[in-house]
């Protein structure tokens, strides 16, 4: 592991309006390295990885990826957001793993995950297809390519989100709640997909509540509310012995 982070986010902000989302953000992660995201709803979770892949443009501070500005050149004291395709180009470093799977449902599990490789990546067909085959079947679900999402239980169709995501070749995950829209029985198998990737090496930054599972998986849990940081660092420090009285009651209400 090099001492240049993978990626870094220098004092974030975002606002809505009169609205504080992200107040000064900062944050670095080292390549495989899995970094979770914890707070109350609101707090800035979401919009964070949001601006990180560039689905949201920063009103202050700078995301850099391998040391590169994203979103934005700096030209003197002033800077402009780059051009669109250099856009593109930056935000195809970053695969999002959304809470509501955003599957195309007029189209198969492997249609779903051959999709992004053939239009943004330009593989041919036949290699995006046999790439996504292999890719389902790395994440459980072999026997379902040709099933269409509403053949699919929730837990298999975020599974399919997950081999989407894997397709583009990524250099971060992001993954927003991804457990939060499924059934209590279909969570195990979304969270044991995401573990393996962990101990795979994939760089990942995870927005979720699911506490047990942040601290068995993460090397840094990052506490937020207000849209700030509030607490951050190893899973069993942040969890067990938070030092604000914010994060101790926080984490005693979830617990529960």
């Amino acid at each position: 592991m090099t001492d240049q982070p993978l990626l870094r986010l220098h004092k974030v902000e975002k606002h809505f309006g009169d609205f504080v989302a992200l107040d000064g953000v900062s944050l670095t992660l080292q390549a495989g390295t899995v970094t979770c995201l914890v707070g109350p709803s609101g707090s800035g979770k979401s919009t964070l990885l949001r601006t990180v892949n560039l689905l949201e443009r920063l009103d202050g501070g700078a995301v850099y990826l391998r040391g590169e500005m994203l979103g934005f050149t700096r030209s003197g004291d002033h800077r402009r957001p780059v051009p669109k395709k250099v856009a593109r180009r930056q935000a195809v470093n970053f695969g999002m793993v959304f809470q509501s799977f955003n599957l195309i449902p007029q189209m198969t599990a492997a249609e779903n995950v051959a999709l992004g490789p053939v239009e943004v990546l330009q593989v041919g067909r036949a290699d995006a297809r046999r790439q996504a085959h292999e890719l389902l079947s790395r994440v459980g679900l072999a026997d379902r390519v040709d099933h269409y999402p509403a053949e699919l239980s929730g837990g298999q169709q975020q599974r399919v989100a997950i081999a989407r995501a894997l397709a583009m070749k990524p250099s971060v995950l992001l993954f927003d709640e991804p457990t939060s829209a499924l059934d209590a029985e279909l969570v195990a198998e979304v969270l044991a997909v995401i573990k393996e990737l962990a101990m795979e090496g994939f760089t990942m930054l995870i927005v979720t509540h699911e506490l047990a599972f942040a601290r068995d998986i993460a090397d840094e849990v990052v506490m937020m509310e207000d849209g700030r940081i509030i607490e951050s660092g190893p899973p069993d420090r942040i969890l067990l012995n938070p030092t604000t009285e914010r994060a101790r009651s926080f984490f005693a209400s979830v617990s529960h």
